[in-house]
């Protein structure tokens, strides 16, 4: 059976993709660092939700890494 294509200009598909990412200087920094490294295969990012945040630390207690396992949404181009 073909499908029909939408006519309506705001139709849209997006897709969303798992990622992980670390920085030894915060969560934010992690973040930018994450998305800054998808954006570089990916187009069209329109957004990213975090899911999990996790600090690495050393013996004594101190904060080594922060981590953060994020989903990313981006816009898929096509036809």
């Amino acid at each position: 059976m073909a499908t029909k294509k939408s006519k309506s200009p705001r139709a849209r598909l997006a897709k969303v993709i798992e990622v992980s990412a670390a920085s030894d200087k915060g969560i934010e920094d992690a973040v930018r660092f994450g998305l800054g490294r998808v954006a570089k295969t990916v187009g069209n990012i329109r957004g990213a939700w975090i899911s999990d945040i996790k600090v690495c630390t050393t013996p004594d207690g101190e904060i080594s890494e922060w981590r953060v396992d994020m989903r990313v949404s981006f816009i898929v181009n096509g036809d």
